[in-house]
């Protein structure tokens, strides 16, 4: 393979990393979920916060410069038999705000918001937004998984370009690749988990979080790739396979079926 036709693929294997690292920041039950209204035929944009780590209540900021627009918080918390709780928002500097308490590592809480003007009310969402309370997590151990879940990625593509185009560097590139995986999935993604939830690992076949248990997956049949192309270095094609296996756990939304409480099931 020349020098050339490298570096494109590379170039093409980090696209490809980016465009499945903003579909994540994009899906997911964490990230703020966005709402377009319109009041008074001006146009508003928010962002419903659906995370919160570290200790303090959630305070809810809404951008409205109009002052005559009232706003409600309904709440409770998320699987449990409370009642509902409503309280008005409070205008000040052009943002109405309210707060919702806050809870215990992985505790949530459901809310709605409504806002009002002139006798009409404006239901930002049709269904409760649901917020997670999480520990802080230190950034040097963020960045460290970020770093090397992406790298996994972008070494992921890169070997499979590797293999489709008969490369000399498959089986090195492959190898890589898992070793990133390792580290990123199951060496920082459990120490992310220990400062957010107190629990290292909540995947099978100790829980079902989808997060630890599709980077099991992807990592088992990762290495099941490169096992066979090493051993049987013309079965190229199990490269493709790995690779489809490894796309299906990114394409899943991140904190699916995470750490969360259910007071339901907590005897009173």
């Amino acid at each position: 393979m020349t020098k050339k036709k490298s570096i494109i693929l590379w170039i093409m294997s980090f696209v490809l990393m980016a465009v499945l690292v903003i579909y994540q920041r994009t899906t997911g039950p964490t990230y703020p979920k966005k709402v377009k209204i319109e009041i008074n035929n001006a146009a508003y944009k928010f962002e419903m916060p659906r995370s919160h780590p570290g200790d303090g209540p959630e305070v809810l900021k809404l951008e409205v410069k109009d002052q005559s627009i009232t706003g409600k918080v309904t709440y409770k918390r998320y699987k449990s038999f409370d009642n509902d709780t409503t309280v008005d928002m409070t205008f000040e500097a052009g943002f109405l705000s309210s707060s919702l308490p806050h809870q215990p590592k992985a505790g949530k809480i459901q809310y709605t918001v409504i806002l009002s003007n002139n006798g009409k009310n404006y239901q930002l969402t049709e269904e409760p937004v649901v917020i997670r309370f999480r520990g802080d997590v230190p950034m040097w151990i963020i960045v460290f998984h970020l770093f090397f879940m992406f790298f996994t990625l972008t070494m992921a593509f890169r070997s499979t370009f590797e293999a489709m185009f008969k490369g000399d560097n498959l089986v090195n590139m492959a190898l890589l690749t898992g070793i990133c995986l390792f580290i990123g999935g199951m060496i920082f993604g459990p120490l992310m988990q220990w400062y957010a939830f107190d629990a290292f690992w909540t995947g099978w076949p100790f829980g079902h979080d989808m997060t630890d248990n599709k980077t099991l997956f992807g990592l088992v049949i990762w290495l099941i790739g490169v096992w066979r192309i090493k051993a049987r270095p013309d079965q190229r094609w199990w490269m493709y396979i790995a690779m489809i296996g490894l796309l299906a756990t990114y394409l899943i939304p991140h904190s699916v079926l995470g750490s969360e409480i259910d007071h339901t099931k907590i005897p009173k």
